[in-house]
């Protein structure tokens, strides 16, 4: 007998009346009406089964210490920064895992089970590194967490950063990271690309680059960084997150680069939330958007996640966990409002960031692991409408998270005694 059957689920990818059935933590079986028994059956009622949300960007060591040591006033990056250099001092590995835990759990309450996060690597204690290698190894059983070594000052502008990065991998860090953008010259930037990317060919990983978070249009480490994935033979493992710059560049230029990077298999990680908020401050009118050229990305076939980036930290003072709400803002900003990028909006936070995090057993079909999300809405398109609420999250085939439907009473003359804003 099977563990467990969902009967009457829709899929993202618009097939109804489907059973998915799960034995040992994997699925099993997909198809309508299955023929059999389980242990435990759940009635989908037509409602939207997905694969859990993926986070392809995040600060994890930062989270939820809005107001340590004080409120950033003016809520610009600048200042978000200078911040966090006057937080790092006062920072302790158990303060650092009581924080990170208390979002992973808001993470499994938004069926948010796969999370990429960069940890700042130029403290040469190395505090916030350790903090979340214990976090990830406690949260395992439930959530995917993927380190990435972030020298957030600058791998060459700040002097020493380089060993304590290396220390980082050495302990157990994932991914290798930088911020070209941030280096003392564009020369130090594209070097500072050439030496981590060959530093992470030597050991085998992925590269994640904060780059060219800026609204200089001159800022281009992101050809510089498709280059080396080349040069490397890294294609399908590197990902340059934010590309902010792209929206000031020249259309003439954009037209060579995204070519570059989709020959070279770099994926783009937009964060619609921090981006449209960071961006373009220094703009009286026009105002530029600040978030990268998502639909001309995709439309080149390079991979584009969305990353929630952050959740009440010096840089934002807003925030719970949820990738719904990052997709509803990319949709609005990107102004992808046609049905197919509506959709793609929603794999941005599903299937597009588990690719470019490379995590196994994702998805809908037989043998895929059976990490399952069940969302109050009838389509994808439905759920960024409502930023839908979770009424079941399920890893490995068991109920981690329950949420009872959003339902709202009401007492109007001749009208419906309730409403869940569904159509």
């Amino acid at each position: 007998m099977l563990e467990t059957l969902l009967r009457n689920c829709t899929l993202p990818d618009g097939r109804t009346g489907q059973d998915i059935a799960i034995a040992d933590g994997r699925i099993v079986a997909v198809q309508p009406a299955l023929p059999a028994q389980a242990q435990h059956e759940i009635d989908a009622a037509g409602q939207l089964v997905s694969p859990p949300f993926v986070d392809a960007h995040f600060h994890m060591d930062s989270t939820l210490s809005y107001g340590l040591p004080r409120v950033n006033q003016s809520g610009t990056l600048l200042e978000g920064i200078a911040l966090w250099g006057e937080l790092k001092p006062l920072l302790t590995q158990e303060a650092l895992v009581e924080r990170a835990l208390a979002y992973c759990d808001w993470a499994v309450a938004r069926g948010l089970l796969a999370i990429r996060t960069h940890v700042d690597v130029c403290d040469p204690r190395l505090l916030a590194v350790e903090a979340l290698l214990h976090v990830k190894q406690q949260v395992r059983p439930y959530l995917d967490l993927q380190l990435v070594a972030f020298p957030q000052d600058g791998v060459l502008r700040k002097a020493g950063a380089w060993e304590p990065l290396k220390r980082a991998l050495d302990l157990g860090v994932d991914v290798v990271g930088g911020i070209p953008h941030f280096e003392r010259t564009m020369a130090e930037g594209a070097e500072s690309v050439r030496l981590l990317c060959e530093l992470a060919a030597e050991r085998g990983l992925r590269v994640d680059m904060h780059c060219d978070e800026t609204d200089d249009p001159m800022s281009r480490h992101i050809e510089t960084l498709a280059f080396q994935a080349q040069r490397l033979g890294l294609q399908g493992r590197v990902a340059g997150s934010h590309l902010t710059s792209m929206h000031s560049m020249d259309n003439y230029y954009v037209s060579k680069l995204i070519p570059l990077i989709r020959e070279a298999g770099v994926a783009a990680i937009a964060n619609p939330l921090i981006n449209i908020t960071l961006q373009g401050r220094h703009d009286t009118y026009p105002k530029r958007r600040g978030m990268t050229r998502v639909p001309e990305l995709l439309a080149a076939g390079v991979p584009v996640a969305f990353g929630h980036d952050c959740v009440m930290d010096p840089w934002y003072a807003l925030g719970s966990a949820d990738m719904l709400e990052v997709a509803h803002m990319g949709l609005h900003v990107a102004q992808m409002t046609s049905q197919a990028a509506m959709r793609q909006c929603y794999a941005a936070v599903t299937s597009t960031p588990a690719a470019v995090l490379g995590l196994e057993g994702y998805g809908l079909e037989p043998g895929c692991r059976a990490d399952l999300v069940l969302l109050q809405a009838r389509d994808p398109v439905e759920a960024i409408r409502l930023r839908a609420t979770r009424l079941m999250v399920m890893r490995a085939g068991k109920v981690l998270a329950r949420t009872a439907p959003m339902v709202v009473d009401l007492s109007l003359p001749a009208r419906p005694q309730q409403t869940s804003f569904q159509r």
